[in-house]
């Protein structure tokens, strides 16, 4: 095999037998779609979806200095987080440039997903990246713990990561385990086993729907998907690929990295200021750059992200210029067609002036045509709670 081939998930065989189209991701054969992208995105707002997120990059940090290591690796406070809960959070440059969004979720001492008992002294902490970005924030985590008393290490091939999203996922989700499900806060995790295989099952997700996310060994990973499959089946769960998660991602209003976040972006120029904990003690890499940026932001708003609804049919993709009264304002990031909506929809990044919900005379340039958009406020879609 050549050594650029992509990389294969312990589900595979999977969604080959499925039919799946697959797609080369970030060095990864994964899953694009099953059958059609708008019936499994319909599936996920309306009933629930399984997905395969094996792609993921887990990084286990513990050690008696692994709290204070990841407080100053990352902008977020790490350390008053506790066992069983998760925290979205970056990593940035000391130029205060994205290197990625990631979640933290603070485990018990042993940093396995059947861990019973934290153990205070020397607290576990699985961050996980996006799987283009893995290997940096890996590099980075190492670098950074230079000095610490604690330990980095890259556990990618420890997990598989599957995901039950959509109304019905608790439901299904309970069915197959003991676990207290119903206690189970948004951004929190707890150990138990799901049609009897461990886990370390997460409330979290990238669909804007509530949802699991379910870490295990990889060789458990086809027993668990079989068994939520026919689980979910009389509440018609799908199996679901990258495409639909893209757009329920894009409804949301949620970033995805390397469109609406980069190295040339900041947090702050992300909109995602609240993120940096600047009253955290002690230094952490980027706070110089960062503070800088959240003065700019103050005082003279750099582009901001916004979305926009198209008037029309034509849809808009990352890369094609914003205008407005014959001039560029702005770059969209993400654009997909809304299957919730029934209208093409964007994210992009627009001069201050113009980023108001409601304004409109704002266009898309598709090809040389200026396809008129309205600026709204993120996210495009909020479930009912």
């Amino acid at each position: 095999m050549s050594s650029n081939a992509p990389r294969l998930t312990a589900l595979d065989a999977v969604h080959r037998a499925l039919g799946a189209t697959m797609t080369d991701f970030a060095g990864w054969d994964m899953p694009l779609r099953y059958g059609s992208e708008r019936d499994e995105h319909l599936a996920v707002r309306t009933k629930a979806g399984l997905f395969d997120l094996s792609h993921m990059g887990e990084i286990t940090v513990s050690g008696p200095q692994a709290a204070t290591l990841l407080d100053y690796a990352l902008v977020g406070n790490i350390s008053s987080v506790g066992v069983g809960r998760a925290r979205y959070t970056m990593i940035c440059r000391a130029d205060g440039g994205i290197l990625d969004d990631l979640i933290v979720y603070r485990l018990a001492a042993s940093g396995t997903a059947d861990a019973a008992s934290p153990d205070t002294a020397s607290p576990t902490y699985m961050v996980v990246a996006n799987a283009s970005n893995a290997q940096v924030v890996l590099d980075a985590l190492t670098e950074r713990a230079a000095g610490f008393d604690a330990v980095v290490r890259d556990d990618r091939d420890a997990y598989a990561l599957l995901a039950v999203q959509g109304p019905e996922s608790a439901g299904i989700l309970g069915s197959l385990t003991d676990a207290g499900l119903d206690g189970l806060k948004y951004y929190a995790g707890l150990p138990g086993t799901v049609a009897g295989v461990p886990a370390l099952i997460a409330r979290t997700g990238y669909t804007g729907e509530d949802g699991f996310e379910l870490f295990v060994a990889p060789e458990d990973a086809e027993r668990l998907w079989q068994a939520l499959t026919e689980a979910g089946a009389p509440a018609g769960l799908v199996p679901c690929g990258l495409s639909c998660r893209d757009t329920l991602r894009l409804e949301a209003g949620m970033p995805l990295y390397g469109h609406e976040l980069s190295t040339s972006l900041t947090p702050f120029d992300a909109g995602l200021g609240r993120v940096v904990k600047f009253e955290k003690d002690g230094d952490f890499v980027g706070r110089e750059a960062l503070t800088e940026a959240a003065e700019r932001a103050r005082e003279t708003p750099p582009r901001l992200l916004v979305g926009l609804i198209a008037e029309g049919r034509r849809v808009p993709r990352a890369g094609y210029p914003v205008v407005a009264g014959g001039e560029v304002i702005g770059e969209v990031t993400s654009g997909a067609p809304s299957p919730t909506l029934g209208r093409p929809i964007a994210m992009a990044y627009v001069d201050a002036a113009h980023a108001v919900p409601g304004t409109t005379g704002v266009g898309v340039d598709i090809r040389g045509s200026h396809e008129p958009y309205e600026v709204v406020a993120l996210p495009f879609y909020k479930r009912q709670k």
